[in-house]
């Protein structure tokens, strides 16, 4: 006799099918969590903050101090070096 060709699709060979095995239990192990508290102080986005408030009032002090050297203008130092610079 001629061997027959192959079987279509997933068919088993051999017998019937086996049962599906019950999923084993399994201990659910918990691990202690440490909580760590942060300390207090400042931040990296307190610190951000801070300085470039700084650098800003430094660089609008440094316009106010060159306006007023050089042109007699400004907010603050308006007029303080004219008497300096005068030649009689």
């Amino acid at each position: 006799m001629a061997k027959s060709k192959g079987r279509s699709g997933g068919a088993r060979r051999g017998g019937a099918a086996k049962p599906a095995a019950a999923p084993a239990r399994r201990e659910v192990v918990v691990d202690e969590i440490e909580v760590v508290e942060e300390e207090g102080g400042m931040g990296i986005d307190d610190g951000i903050v801070f300085m470039t408030t700084l650098l800003l009032l430094v660089a609008l002090l440094m316009v106010d101090y060159n306006r007023g050297k050089n042109y007699g203008e400004g907010m603050l130092f308006k007029g303080k070096y004219e008497a300096a610079t005068a030649v009689k």
